[in-house]
């Protein structure tokens, strides 16, 4: 027997030991037959196998991102504009109408990541710095967590929306003293606009796709799990997109989907029943159970700091969020919550316990996202329950520690992400980038979780929750595949399965912790092809990015 392709390497990361080893890696058709000493695999090499040898760069299975948002995330990582570097609501607006300006064919001016916490003035922006500078065209303005926007005047008037117009359910629209609408919309509010402006044809979304899968080949990762991004983003939700890219085979990348999770069984059953090839499948049903906590939406079980007479609130009824679970989990669908603030956490945790004793199931694997604020009670019962910790270390980076702090108060702050509490409290850790909230670069991720590194890159928050390189990797390969039932094919580089797999530029137990975030993908095989290579030149730089 003769393979398609052996890659070889000093270091080599299986995941099935705590170090890197030489090895080679050998692989046919779109599956690994073996792993083996790389005297052994001249065994395999034949005439028309391609062998690539990679020294002391680090080769690991690729990347599986255990929470993302694909289309959403395309379209503000490629067709919008980008307000993270903006320091002040003025300069967010110049930066919206230049682009504006440069983009003439685009009816709507969409963008993404503006965040008051990072602005010398930390009050939420108003819709009047919009329509002094673009008066005409309609604006709608994504805050970095994704859960409010900020619309200008026209945006506000095509959407219908003035003083009077009352806020769906777990939606604000904002108003001011005398009861003027100011262009802020909290959550379930923003679907009133996003349900024109998300309105792309056919061909956009294929750009979107496709602009996404490159995105992912490029940082070595081979899986990602699309979760359902609020009823802000049904509009961009088509998944007979994902089905067609997936049989003309042009997914580069495998596709585990969860869509809302809203009391429609039958539904969730009929596309259960049609995704389930091995690129592209429905993996379970996701809901938010709150907000956020800058948002003052996340659901604790103590009053907010700076804003005493709220504790936040559920997205849904909890009996009815309790019902849903019973129902789904009856099924057989695995079930993901959304769930920020520890009495969220808290309700997720018995929605699952209750589900599990009614209905005598075991082995589902549910997820909690986030868990940023958990009440160190509930720590335990992320082992005793059976749920996974699905978490985004990127998110330490996403703004100043302060904003938590002080809408939480110090006590509260000390158990936000709580990674390393978690794991050694039996609970399974899965990791993701929650992109387009943070960078979907997976290396990001693991600078974060290894440093703790807050918004400044100069200060540790909550230290002692570092965890290991070795169990942030497999957090970050083997945890997605367990999520979606797919350890026996993926996260780990084993004879018999299926060849995802990435190599890096060096060695990341070579070097220094803080170095990891400038370490690149070089090359990212799926299903045993090569999807992505780095420059032949680049191939061997020997040193991080």
């Amino acid at each position: 027997m003769k393979a398609d392709l052996i890659l070889r390497g000093n270091k080599i990361f299986t995941g099935l030991a705590d170090q890197p080893e030489e090895a080679a890696v050998v692989i046919l058709g779109n599956k690994i037959v073996d792993v083996c000493s790389i005297e052994k695999s001249e065994d395999y090499a034949g005439e028309e196998t391609t062998v690539l040898t990679y020294h002391d760069q680090l080769i690991l299975p690729g990347f599986h991102d255990a929470h993302l948002h694909v289309i959403l995330g395309s379209l503000v990582e490629n067709f919008s504009v980008s307000l993270g570097e903006a320091r002040s609501e003025e300069e967010a607006a110049a930066i919206v109408k230049k682009y504006a300006d440069s983009h003439p064919e685009e009816e709507w001016i969409i963008g993404f990541g503006w965040d008051r916490n990072a602005w010398v003035n930390k009050n939420d922006p108003h819709k009047s710095s919009l329509d002094r500078l673009l008066p005409d065209r309609p604006v709608f303005l994504m805050n970095v967590e994704a859960h409010y926007g900020w619309a200008n005047s026209c945006a506000l008037e095509r959407a219908k929306i003035d003083n009077t117009t009352p806020a769906p359910d777990f939606g604000i629209i904002e108003k001011d003293e005398n009861g003027e609408v100011t262009g802020i919309l909290h959550e379930t509010a923003m679907v009133l606009i996003t349900r024109m402006a998300y309105h792309f044809s056919r061909e956009k979304q294929e750009a979107m796709l496709t602009a996404f899968l490159s995105h992912t080949a490029k940082h070595g990762i081979t899986s990602v799990d699309d979760l359902y991004a609020s009823r802000a983003n049904e509009a961009l939700e088509d998944f007979g997109l994902f089905k067609a890219f997936d049989e003309q085979g042009k997914l580069t990348t495998r596709i585990h989907f969860y869509p809302s999770m809203n009391g429609d069984i039958e539904r969730a059953k009929a596309l259960r029943d049609e995704f389930r090839s091995e690129k592209l499948q429905m993996s379970g049903l996701k809901q938010f159970i709150d907000g956020v906590v800058t948002g003052h939406t996340a659901y604790m079980l103590e009053p907010y700091r700076d804003k005493p007479g709220s504790h936040g609130e559920p997205a849904f009824p909890e009996e009815e969020i309790k019902k849903w679970v019973k129902e789904a989990e009856k099924e057989g669908f695995k079930i993901r919550f959304h769930a920020i603030g520890d009495r969220a956490i808290r309700l997720a945790l018995d929605s699952f316990m209750e589900a599990k004793k009614e209905n005598q199931t075991s082995g589902l694997r549910h997820a909690i996202e986030h868990v940023e604020v958990i009440h160190p009670a509930d720590i335990p019962r992320f082992a005793e329950v059976g749920a996974i910790a699905s978490m985004q270390p990127i998110h330490l980076a996403l703004m100043p520690k302060e904003s938590y702090t002080d809408v939480l108060g110090m006590e509260q702050s000390r158990y936000c992400y709580a990674i390393k509490t978690l794991q050694e409290a039996g609970a399974r850790l899965a990791f993701g980038s929650d992109f387009p909230v943070a960078p979907i670069n997976p290396l990001l991720g693991l600078h974060r979780a290894l440093t703790r590194m807050d918004y400044t890159g100069t200060e540790p928050w909550n230290e002692a929750e570092k965890i290991a390189l070795a169990d942030a990797i497999r957090s970050y390969t083997l945890g997605g595949a367990f999520g979606v039932h797919r350890e026996h094919e993926l996260g780990t580089l084993e004879m018999g399965k299926l060849a995802d797999i990435a190599v890096l530029d060096c060695d990341l137990f070579s070097i220094p912790a803080d170095e990891i975030k400038n370490a690149k993908t070089v090359l990212t095989v799926m299903d045993g092809k090569m999807v992505y290579e780095r420059e032949r030149s680049k191939r061997f730089a020997g040193s991080c990015g």
